[in-house]
């Protein structure tokens, strides 16, 4: 089993189109075969922040994820909602884990 989770600060102009995409984005995600969780939350002390909490069964479950359109689709969008790189946290079975810049995701 993998663990993803993602800290992003979206900009306060954005927020709805993200609401938005984040809503479509879990309901994608949630219906691939690998995936046993996806959640999404706002931290309560600041406005936009938000994490996001995956889980897969295996890491190919995690491989194939990153492969779909809907997640290549969504790392675009999300780039263009952040002002700065979102935070990932990967753990998995081996028990690596860490907080480092997410690759995929670049602001514009």
């Amino acid at each position: 089993m993998i663990l993803i989770v993602l800290k992003a600060q979206i900009r306060p102009d954005k927020r709805e189109e993200w609401l938005s995409g984040i809503s479509q984005y879990k309901k994608d995600v949630n219906s691939e075969p690998g995936n046993i969780s996806f959640d999404y939350h706002e931290n309560y002390e600041k406005q936009n922040e938000f994490v996001i909490v995956e889980v897969f069964k295996d890491s190919a479950a995690g491989d194939a994820h990153v492969k779909t359109d809907h997640a290549q689709k969504f790392f675009d969008f999300m780039g263009s909602v952040v002002p700065e790189k979102p935070l990932i946290n990967f753990q998995s079975e081996d028990g690596k884990d860490a907080w480092v810049e997410m690759g995929e995701v670049t602001p514009h």
